[in-house]
């Protein structure tokens, strides 16, 4: 017996994760949360720096900064579903969300999380 390809295709993201009308509200609570307070932290630096400027150089270093700064945190904050566990298992291991902060999502969503954010850990460690 063979299996068609449109039964091969009904189910392309069967390992996706399903993500709960509430649950999404506590994805983006804690997603938003963690992004204002890093964009926070930017903003503080950034007018440290500018405060300190005394030459050119100094402008071409804040500027650099900030640039780093939005790559860092574009390539960090990315708010799709299929992504959630990473950036939330990346956010936890930088101490940037508490698991508090997630609490409401189910176990098939916090165990990939915790992991991911143990493997980073371990990964750390190592480096």
């Amino acid at each position: 017996m063979t299996i068609s390809s449109a039964s091969q295709d009904s189910y392309p993201h069967q390992m996706e994760l399903i993500w709960s009308r509430s649950e999404k509200t506590v994805a983006r609570t804690a997603f938003d949360a963690a992004l204002g307070r890093e964009l926070h932290e930017v903003i503080h630096k950034t007018k440290q720096m500018a405060n300190a400027i005394q030459q050119s150089a100094d402008l071409w270093d804040l500027e650099h900064y900030l640039t780093q700064r939005r790559k860092e945190i574009d390539r960090k904050y990315e708010y799709r579903y299929s992504r959630l566990t990473q950036v939330f298992g990346r956010l936890l291991n930088e101490k940037r969300i508490s698991e508090q902060e997630l609490r409401g999502l189910r176990a098939d969503k916090m165990k990939p999380i915790r992991s991911f954010a143990k493997f980073l850990a371990e990964t750390d460690a190592v480096a």
